[in-house]
C-alpha cells in the first residue's frame, strides 16, 4: 500500500474526486435547508485543519522546529456539505495564503474567520464579483459613512456602511464595506461582520457567518471516520493520495446515502462497507438488508398485559 501510494500520481484521485463531487452537488437531496436565509447565491466556507506528523519521518512537512504537520485548505459547499476544492500544504503556510490559489465564482459568498483578513486579496474577490463575510479584528479602523435601522431585538446592534481609515488599507481595498456588530444571545457573545454585499440583510449576513460551523463539524468527521491522521507512505505523494481518497469516500458515501434514500447516517454506512470490502453482494443489498435487522419486531415477544 506504503508503494502504491508513493508511485501513483495523486492527481489521478483528485480528478476522480472533482468528478464524484460535481455528481454529489447536482443531487437535489442533500442540500440543505438553511433556516432564514432566502439568498439563492452558492455558499462557501472556507477554512484550514492541521494535521499533526512525525517530522522526523516527514522531513518535508515543516511546522515546528520539532514537530512536523500539514494544512487542509478546504472550501464546503454549505448547502449540500460537499467539499468543493482541497488544497494540502505544509504547516507553515499561513490559512489566507489559499486565496492566492483559489478561482472566485461570480456572486457566491465565500464565508471565512478573520484569519483570512487580507485587504487586498479581499479586494480580489470583490473585483470577481463576489461577496466574502468574515470577522472584523479588534483593531479595524474605519470611517462611517451612514447606519441603516438595526433590529436589536433579533440581535443585530448597528448596520453601517464604512470605509477604512488607514492610508496602506485604503490603497489595498478602495470601495466602501458594510459593519454588522451582532449580539448572539444563546452565546452571550458580540461578533462585527465585515461583507461587502450590501442588499442582503444584515440578521442574513450573521447567519450565513453561523452556517461556517458546517466546515468545522467535516474536519471533525473525516478525522474521525476516515484515515488522514496515520499515513501510508512518507512522500508528499503519498500523503495527498491519501487525503484525496479520503474525499472520494466521504463524496461517495454521501452520494450513496441519497441514492438509497436510506435513514442510516453517513457513519453507519462506512462502517457497513468497511467490513464487507471483499463482499460481492451490491452495495445496496448490504445497506437495506442491514437497515431491516435493525429495524427488526419483536412485539411478538412481548407478553399481553390486557
Amino acid at each position: 500500500m506504503a508503494d502504491a501510494n508513493e508511485q501513483r500520481d495523486w492527481r489521478i484521485y483528485a480528478d476522480f474526486a472533482q468528478v464524484l463531487i460535481q455528481k454529489a452537488r447536482t443531487l437535489q437531496g442533500l442540500l440543505v435547508d438553511l433556516d432564514e436565509i432566502t439568498l439563492e447565491n452558492q455558499l462557501y466556507a472556507l477554512d484550514a485543519t492541521t494535521i499533526d506528523l512525525c517530522l522526523d519521518v516527514f522531513w518535508w512537512a515543516k511546522f515546528r522546529k520539532h514537530k512536523g504537520a500539514i494544512k487542509l485548505h478546504t472550501l464546503l459547499d454549505i448547502r449540500c456539505q460537499i467539499p468543493c476544492f482541497v488544497h494540502i500544504t505544509d504547516g507553515l503556510v499561513h490559512d489566507v495564503n489559499v486565496l492566492d490559489v483559489l478561482e472566485f465564482e461570480r456572486e457566491a459568498f465565500y464565508i471565512m474567520d478573520r484569519g483570512y483578513l487580507d485587504w487586498t486579496r479581499l479586494f480580489t474577490i470583490h473585483s470577481a464579483k463576489a461577496f466574502f463575510v468574515t470577522r472584523a479584528k479588534k483593531n479595524f479602523a474605519f470611517t462611517r459613512q451612514s447606519s441603516s435601522p438595526s433590529d436589536r431585538m433579533a440581535g443585530v446592534m448597528c448596520d453601517q456602511l464604512v470605509y477604512l481609515k488607514n492610508l496602506e488599507a485604503i490603497n489595498d481595498y478602495p470601495q466602501k464595506l458594510r459593519r454588522i456588530k451582532y449580539q448572539d444571545k444563546e452565546l452571550k457573545k458580540t461578533f462585527v461582520f465585515i461583507t461587502n454585499h450590501l442588499e442582503a440583510s444584515a440578521l442574513e449576513i450573521a447567519l450565513l457567518y453561523k452556517n461556517r460551523w458546517q466546515i468545522e463539524l467535516f474536519f471533525k468527521w473525516i478525522k474521525q471516520h476516515l484515515r488522514i491522521k496515520v499515513f501510508w507512505g512518507e512522500t508528499p505523494n503519498a500523503v495527498k493520495t491519501q487525503i484525496w481518497v479520503a474525499v472520494c469516500s466521504y463524496v461517495l458515501v454521501a452520494i450513496l446515502k441519497e441514492k438509497l434514500k436510506t435513514s442510516q447516517t453517513m457513519n453507519e454506512i462506512l462502517q457497513i462497507l468497511s467490513v464487507s470490502v471483499f463482499d460481492k453482494t451490491p452495495v445496496n443489498q448490504l445497506i437495506m438488508n442491514n437497515c431491516s435487522q435493525n429495524s427488526t419486531d419483536d412485539s411478538h415477544n412481548s407478553l399481553t398485559l390486557f
